[in-house]
């Protein structure tokens, strides 16, 4: 059964901060997407496509509206969402009194279930259809998380969290447990349905010699599978990681040293990359996810994309929010986020570089841009649709923008929860705030 949507759409072909807005973006005032089975059938102008569509195929519109791949979140713990907003501290101290207390509840799968039920329902609510997950170091949380997004379809990434060293007992397992649960894990939902498995040490420091062989060995058995991790996110954690691994010349070489370095890694943060870390990254084809708002949120500096994507080595690189030290489930509050901290360098982020980054650049990063993140045919239908006028300030600034441009980044400084209109999973509408017409 086919059914169709239309409004303005607007995709990307490329990144317009390498390639340019007119190469990188493509925008059709008033366009109409076919979807069949789940898949994007069709694309193209609505003068052009509604004639030839069959009476039979239903036609949403969205006026004033605007049609975008589903928000992809790079990098995400799902276990924060019952901490998002801690008070502060930085991260070392705020890993120790918030995050792993919170996560020892998770030894209880019906709690994971039913904090996996609300992270889910917040990320549909914010147009947010994909995204990487840390689950917690119990094999029961990242059962909860698929078995949710199973019942909704979503393309999901996610991984058991693996530490055996400096953090509560509790929360510990072993180089050996590590290996045998994830591989139990891979063996349960890796590919059953749109489900992906993500190997996920923490990071470097709470993870054993041991345990990073045992992980870079599992990398090894399944070459294409993603990873996540954190790197380089505060001064003192790069000291740390200096400390305990002195013979490697830097913290990006603590993953390499231990296979965990290539395409489909994912590395959250990297703020203080030096330049031949960057070199290692992108020899490599590892990503970096960008997490403005949890970085601004703990202090820990601004993420310099610019010099991240800079040619002839640029590093690819996803927008995230890093929940919960990130501060919303909005990729439209990350924008902005993101836009503050290129500020912060002396540079302003474009509007179509943050939506890029939100969608195509994160599908990239993650190596899944031949499924989702762009508007293309024979992807799968994840779409979002953006209410331009949701809130009679953004109404009121509408009134002046001048062109496409101007009007994504008036969404990306004022938008929220309330501009997503709808968002489709697999082609199905989702609940959502907003109507179409």
């Amino acid at each position: 059964m086919k059914t169709a949507i239309r409004g303005a759409l607007l995709t990307f072909r490329r990144d317009p901060l390498l390639a340019g807005v007119e190469a990188g973006m493509v925008y059709e005032s008033d366009g109409v997407v076919v979807i069949e089975a789940g898949s994007i059938a069709a694309i193209g102008p609505a003068a052009t496509l509604l004639p030839v569509l069959g009476a039979d195929v239903a036609v949403t519109h969205y006026p004033d509206h605007l049609i975008l791949p589903g928000f992809i979140d790079c990098h995400v713990h799902y276990p924060q969402t019952e901490m998002i907003a801690a008070y502060g501290e930085q991260l070392i101290d705020w890993l120790n009194h918030y995050t792993f207390v919170t996560e020892q509840a998770f030894a209880d799968k019906s709690h994971a279930a039913a904090v996996a039920e609300v992270f889910l329902a917040e990320q549909l609510r914010h147009g947010v259809t994909s995204s990487a997950v840390f689950c917690t170091v119990h094999p029961d949380s990242v059962d909860a998380l698929f078995e949710a997004a199973d019942r909704r379809q979503m393309r999901l990434l996610a991984g058991k969290v693996c530490m055996d060293q400096y953090a509560p007992a509790e929360l510990l397992d072993s180089a050996e447990r590590a290996y045998a649960e994830s591989k139990a894990l891979i063996e349960r939902w890796h590919r059953r349905g749109r489900a992906e498995y993500v190997i996920t040490p923490r990071f470097a420091p709470t993870s054993s010699v041991a345990q990073l062989e045992a992980l870079g060995a599992l990398a090894a058995e399944y070459p294409d599978m993603a990873i996540q991790s954190h790197l380089a996110e505060t001064p003192g954690e790069i000291a740390w990681v200096k400390s305990l691994h002195p013979d490697c010349p830097h913290y990006t070489a603590v993953y390499q040293r231990y296979g965990l370095l290539r395409p489909r890694a994912v590395y959250g943060h990297g703020v203080h990359l030096a330049d031949e870390e960057l070199q290692l990254l992108y020899d490599s084809g590892a990503s970096l996810a960008h997490c403005p708002s949890s970085n601004a949120f703990l202090g820990s500096g601004s993420f310099d994309l610019r010099r991240a994507r800079a040619v002839p080595r640029p590093v690819r690189v996803g927008l995230a929010t890093d929940l919960g030290a990130g501060t919303s489930f909005s990729m439209l509050q990350t924008m902005r986020s993101a836009y503050e901290a290129a500020q912060a360098h002396g540079v302003a982020l474009s509007a179509p570089q943050a939506f890029y980054l939100a969608t195509r650049g994160s599908a990239e990063a993650l190596g899944i841009a031949d499924k989702v993140g762009s508007i293309e045919v024979g992807l799968e239908a994840d779409l979002v649709v953006l209410n331009l006028r949701s809130t009679p300030l953004i109404d009121f600034r509408m009134r002046y923008v001048r062109d496409i441009e101007e009007a994504l980044f008036v969404q990306m400084i004022l938008g929220d929860d309330r501009a997503i209109a709808a968002a489709y999973v697999a082609g199905r509408l989702q609940p959502a705030a907003g109507s179409a017409e």
